[in-house]
């Protein structure tokens, strides 16, 4: 995957997770694939049904036809007290469900989906449905909205722009989830082949229903005044997204997925670094690109301290960023590499992050080709090497868990946290390893205190095997290390595919494992509500599917400028 030329960055600078949670959105993310996708290949979009009263309740389809495929969103709309709204795992109702369905679904399709796809976990599909989610209305900002339309008038733009969304999921189930089609029945599906496209198609299409869903509630509220959002107005709309606990194990139980998926992006930095010469209009583009990302970092709130204090260190290393580019560095020769190496001294963790993936915005031509490599059948990389000398297998330890062998595991704060599986809703929690009684429940998600427990025995059983001096007679004796023994082995092969940090220390913070999955979606504004979950922006400023085929379809990640903003052109002479 990699080229000659600049070095990739250590996996031991890239998987801490301080900087995986400074990770942005970025022209590998899952929606922008999608979308460059659906416009290269031509797809079209309808609606064949919409039936809505005037509270929103009733059903919809809207369907997207590929070149060899067609699939099809159904939406159920609710009538939901407000007592019921919630974005917990646990609720039991929503203000609106979807399913995702394979091909155009028939009437009994539908009928079938009304009967279960409401109760969600209660309920069960078929292989005919490829994902599950479910969203709450923003109460204040939806009600505004309709309101609004009704009396004739536009919504107010500071409030679109403070939530950003009509409505929020809490989950797009996929992957066999409720009796859903297995990831391997879609998989080879060029449409499908890069990681959570459906659930991304499942999600801009549900972006189209909440915009149709109010102006059309506005029109029977009163139809002789009501009018629609006006285009500049409807791009600000996302679809929002609550995610917790459930998702932040995901980047620990699929190493070998999660290698490919950093790999990527370090290969497609490596490669704009190298880049000799920034031309005329890579540097306009770039410019343009920071003033952007300006503009967006001042439109992004969050009222968490955390993330409150990293928005004051991104908005000043922006500033710092574009003083740089004053001085004339984007003519020198290897721009990227120089002022990439400058960011490493100078700005956050969170700046530089930002800068990571601003470079890559005029390279599309030469980073695009490597979301064809973000997939991968984790089955290959499973098998456990038995034949690998035990010498070896230390070495690699040492290598990969130096982070671990460091810390004294006999100290409480280094392992209090405990991850374990809810009874209620089977989802991932975090709990007080020495307040609960959780140790019979706890789940393999810290392999920096496996690999430190594991080492011990590794040293030991070096000094007296002898000829035995092999993984698999490590493994006959010490069954308890093949979990760790395998991650080790990825990882000497896939480098990117182990955080490299603790993470069941009393210092853990989940949202970070949270943000960097998030941010390989393509998700926008990340804003903690705690240590354990947030809230982000799903397919903000993208063009509406019936406005693809006349779009740009990569060029919505970042907020446009105002119409009689400029940029600077100091350093294209």
């Amino acid at each position: 995957m990699h080229q000659p030329g600049v070095s990739l960055r250590s996996p031991e600078t890239v998987m801490r997770l301080d900087r995986l949670g400074s990770f942005h959105q970025c022209r590998l993310s899952f929606m922008r694939t999608l979308l460059r996708r659906l416009k290269r290949e031509k797809w079209w979009f309808d609606r064949p049904l919409f039936d809505f009263d005037a509270k929103g309740v009733g059903t919809a389809v809207y369907s997207a036809h590929g070149p060899e495929r067609s699939y099809s969103l159904v939406c159920f709309g609710h009538d939901l007290p407000p007592e019921q709204r919630s974005d917990r795992v646990i609720a039991t109702a929503w203000d609106s469900t979807f399913a995702l369905f394979d091909g155009i679904p028939t009437t009994e399709d539908i009928q079938r989906l009304h009967g279960n796809i409401p109760k969600q976990e209660a309920g069960r599909v078929t292989y005919r449905e490829l994902s599950v989610s479910r969203a709450n209305r923003s109460v204040r900002l939806f009600d505004h909205v309709v309101e609004s339309l009704a009396a004739g008038n536009q919504p107010d733009t500071d409030q679109v722009n403070s939530i950003g969304y009509l409505m929020r999921t809490s989950a797009v189930y996929g992957s066999g989830k409720l009796g859903a089609a297995d990831r391997d029945m879609i998989a080879k599906r060029p449409e499908f082949s890069a990681p959570f496209q459906s659930e991304m198609l499942s999600v801009f299409l549900t972006r189209a229903y909440t915009l149709d869903l109010v102006e059309h509630m506005a029109y029977l509220r009163s139809p002789n005044t009501a009018v629609k959002i006006e285009p500049y107005l409807r791009r600000r709309f996302a679809v929002g997204n609550s995610t917790g606990l459930g998702m932040a194990p995901f980047l620990i139980n699929h190493p070998s997925l999660i290698h490919n998926w950093i790999a990527a992006k370090e290969t497609a930095l490596a490669r704009v670094r190298h880049v000799a010469r920034a031309t005329v209009e890579e540097r306009a583009l770039f410019r343009s690109m920071l003033a952007r990302a300006q503009l967006n970092a001042d439109e992004w709130h969050s009222d968490h301290e955390l993330q409150k204090e990293k928005l004051v260190q991104l908005k000043a290393d922006l500033q710092s960023l574009q003083i740089q580019i004053e001085k004339g560095v984007l003519v020198c020769e290897q721009p990227w590499n120089r002022l990439f190496e400058w960011s490493e001294e100078n700005l956050s963790l969170e700046g530089q992050e930002q800068l990571v993936s601003l470079m890559l915005e005029p390279y599309g031509e030469l980073v695009d080709d490597l979301t064809d490599d973000m997939s991968i059948d984790e089955s290959t990389q499973f098998v456990i090497d038995g034949s690998m000398s035990i010498v070896r297998l230390i070495s690699i330890v040492e290598d990969v868990y130096e982070f671990a062998l460091k810390l004294s595991w006999s100290q409480e704060n280094t392992h209090s946290k405990v991850w374990y599986i809810s009874e209620e809703k089977q989802e991932p929690r975090l709990g007080e390893r020495f307040e609960e009684d959780l140790n019979c429940y706890e789940q393999r998600l810290s392999p920096g205190r496996d690999a430190g427990t594991m080492y011990s025995d590794l040293l030991a059983w070096r000094t007296k095997a002898g000829e035995f001096n092999t993984v698999a007679a490590f493994l006959l004796k010490y069954p308890k290390h093949r979990h760790i023994v395998r991650r080790a082995q990825i990882t000497d092969r896939l480098p990117y595919a182990e955080v490299r940090d603790n993470t069941v220390s009393s210092s853990l913070l989940p949202i970070d494992l949270l943000r960097c999955k998030l941010s390989f979606f393509g998700a926008t504004h990340f804003d903690p509500r705690s240590d354990r979950w947030l809230r982000i922006n799903m397919f903000q400023g993208a063009p509406f599917p019936n406005e693809l085929s006349q779009s740009e379809a990569d060029d919505w990640s970042y907020p446009s400028l105002p119409t009689n903003a400029s940029v600077s052109q100091a350093d294209i002479a």
